[in-house]
């Protein structure tokens, strides 16, 4: 049973955090900035006198005691305020937001940039647990991409110029406690939620938006999706209040296996993949294309692992050894991608690897020279893609985030918050029918040439370019960057322009 309290806790006004020192600076997934002016005696940049200093920590020290008691009241599910979920997710920004560094709280207080009311934009993701990493990286590029926008003068509503502002909730990669955030920000007029790290929880949240926006004609949200790649939320389930920017299971399977249609040494291949709906799609998806692409090659495993639960993947290796497989397909990410590359290279495996995301966060780091030539992935862009658009985007983000560890970005985050931006400022309202309807059709990239793409109207799915590259020792032809530091990058194996990528579209919308 569940029990209602009413804790005693500060007024709401004692955990809002003072814009002066947030203005999307806070950057708490640096990995180099964090703690640089508390020791410098500065607060957000500003000089903090002692008096002011002691009783900013103090203050500091009771709301993160109320919040962390909060937290442990959540999790032996006692029901609170959904305010409460706001209230310390600002406090955590304004924390952090006094640590990294002056420069983004001096451009807040130079007077220059927006100064109408943010714009809000609400990330649900799993920012603790096992997929904690994915979800910092995810904040980097969102930190990255709204910043930029922000530089540029925000958007332009009706009533003038407007920063975007983003608030971060953390659902631990649950879907419960998604739609537990999704109430938090809709319960604070959030009218823009992002979220990509789990197919299952972002069709929660579609369902649970499309539920809303009949429920709350005047409250409407859209969800903006990056990386959630079921392609059923773009086809027979697909939303007029969601936008996908990143290309689907079966677009990126296309792309895979025909690079595996050139490979005549492939003769058996063991198909390995998470344990939920995106997995189950991806296995049924590579059955299918393998088929047609490669029908003399014999699928001799398939095989699905518990989501984010597997520490040791030794067991699966010894089935794939057992199997006579020369390749896997799989698409595993996060952790259960790195620890299963890890565990082939402890076991000597020469495998190929056909991935979605081998190229990220740790896996060719994990994999070192056994990786080389053998780890294939697909994405819609990498930092050895090449051009001058290219090399500047990268330069960019890495002068942003310069730890190698950070060393993560993704092109389509940055597109996203592009497309929204000017979608803001097409409709000049925050409406989130408006801005949907800005959204469709929508061309990005086409001026410059670099990343040319644009969202479908018919299902809203965005086509882009798609790059399936191959693991290789940074330093040799074509691999200029290398991967978070590890010494080795990826080289371009086969481009396909957005034209080669378009899918068939089953969507029947419901504009309502």
């Amino acid at each position: 049973m569940t029990q209602k309290i009413a804790p005693a806790l500060p007024h709401e006004g004692a955990l809002a955090y003072d814009p002066r020192f947030d203005v999307n600076g806070e950057d708490r997934m640096s990995t180099e900035q964090r703690g640089q002016n508390r020791t410098n005696g500065r607060v957000g940049g500003l000089p903090a006198g002692r008096t002011l200093a002691v009783a900013r920590r103090a203050h500091g020290r009771i709301v993160q005691s109320v919040c962390a008691g909060w937290r442990r009241l959540r999790g032996v599910a006692v029901a609170l305020p959904m305010s409460m979920t706001l209230a310390c997710a600002a406090h955590a920004q304004a924390s952090a937001a006094a640590t990294s560094g002056p420069v983004l709280a001096q451009r807040a207080l130079s007077g220059g940039g927006p100064t109408g009311a943010p714009v809000r934009l609400a990330l649900i993701e799993g920012m603790s647990g096992a997929f904690a990493n994915a979800g910092a990286a995810v904040e980097r590029n969102l930190r990255f991409a709204i910043e930029r926008v922000n530089a540029r003068g925000g958007v332009m509503l009706r009533d003038g110029a407007h920063p975007l502002q983003l608030v971060v909730l953390d659902s631990r990669g649950a879907t419960d406690e998604a739609l537990v955030q999704l109430r938090a920000a809709a319960d604070a007029r959030i009218a823009f939620v992002l979220q990509g790290n789990s197919s299952a929880v972002a069709a929660a949240l579609i369902a649970a938006i499309n539920k809303h926006n009949v429920r709350e004609p005047n409250r409407r949200m859209l969800l903006l999706n990056y990386s959630a790649d079921d392609p059923a939320m773009t086809e027979d389930d697909c939303s007029f209040w969601h936008f996908r920017f990143d290309a689907h299971a079966g677009m990126r399977i296309n792309a895979l296996t025909e690079v595996m249609r050139g490979d005549s040494s492939l003769k058996k291949v063991y198909l390995l993949n998470q344990d939920y709906s995106f997995g189950r799609q991806v296995s049924a998806l590579a059955r299918s294309a393998l088929a047609t692409q490669r029908p003399d090659v014999a699928i001799v495993g398939d095989e699905f692992v518990p989501v984010g639960r597997v520490k040791d993947f030794a067991p699966y290796l010894a089935k794939i050894r057992a199997s006579g497989a020369d390749a896997v397909l799989t698409g595993n990410w996060g952790n259960d991608l790195t620890l299963l590359v890890r565990a082939a290279r402890e076991q000597n495996l020469k495998l190929r690897f056909y991935t979605f995301y081998g190229n990220s966060l740790g896996a060719p780091a994990a994999l070192g020279d056994a990786g080389v030539g053998r780890v294939i992935a697909v994405a819609d862009w990498h930092p050895n893609v090449g051009g001058a658009a290219s090399d500047a985007f990268y330069a960019a983000f890495r002068a942003r985030y310069p730890a190698p560890l950070d060393d993560y970005p993704l092109l389509r985050i940055s597109v996203m918050i592009d497309m929204l931006a000017h979608a803001l400022t097409r409709a000049g309202s925050d409406d989130a029918r408006a801005v949907a309807t800005a959204l469709e059709g929508a061309r990005t990239g086409y001026g410059s040439g670099f990343h040319p793409s644009w969202m479908r109207a018919d299902d809203h799915q965005m086509i882009q370019p798609l790059y399936v590259m191959q693991m290789e020792k940074a330093g040799t032809a074509h691999v200029r960057f290398d991967n978070e530091g590890s010494g080795y990058g990826f080289r371009t194996l086969l481009t396909l322009t957005p034209e080669q990528t378009v899918p068939a579209s089953t969507c029947r919308m419901r504009r309502r």
